[in-house]
Formats: structure tokens, sequence, C-alpha cells
């Protein structure tokens, strides 16, 4: 089994940033993806962005050139920059680990990023 531990979030100000850390622990294979998506009222897990154990981004265009993903080992960050209101909504960390009979997703609990004036 695989916990995830996040922290970080909160509340900030249009234009402010907000710092996400999840850990990852438990039974993780070599490869693995993390990642952070958000969910806002009435609508789906968006992806946020992810990377990969090799150091490949990806990123959604609403938050590129102001959010950045980093990881190390089995713990992801996010920063994130210039925020804006449409920004908020309860952010989840994913993991994705590559194992010999399939693939194994597991996601933390959440924490809420809210960003008004």
């Amino acid at each position: 089994q695989v916990q995830l531990a996040e922290s970080g979030g909160g509340s900030a100000q249009p234009g402010g940033s907000l710092r996400l850390s999840c850990a990852a622990s438990g039974r993780i294979f070599s490869r693995s993806a993390m990642g952070w998506y958000r969910q806002s009222p009435g609508s789906e897990h968006d992806l946020v962005a992810s990377i990969t154990i090799g150091g490949t981004t990806e990123y959604a265009d609403s938050v590129k050139g102001r959010f950045t993903i980093s990881r190390d080992k089995n713990t992801v960050y996010l920063q994130m920059a210039s925020l804006k209101p449409e920004d908020t909504a309860v952010y989840l960390c994913n993991l994705e680990t590559y194992g010999p009979t399939g693939v194994y997703e597991y996601w933390g609990q959440g924490t809420q990023v809210t960003v008004s004036s």
C-alpha cells in the first residue's frame, strides 16, 4: 500500500504564491509519475501538472508559466505563483507506479487552495 501526505495550500491574494508538497511512502516501484490535480465544485479532476521519475513534466495550459512542479525521489512539490481566483480548488496529489502486473494509482485526500482579495 502507498500513502500520500499532502501539505501546504491555504489562502492567498491574487498575484500571490503558495507551495504544495506531497510525500509518498510505501511500496513504490522504480517507474512512477507524480502529479497534482484540482477539483472545483461541479467539475472533474483536472490535471494541473505531473512529473515522471525521470523529470519529464506536463502542465495544464492554464498554469503554464505560473506553476512549477518538481520532484525529489518520492516527494513532489508544486510552486504556484501569480495566483488567480480561478485557481481556487481542492488540489489532490496523485501517484502512478508501474509494477510487473500493471499500473497502480493512488490519491491524496486533497488540500484547499483559495485565491481571493
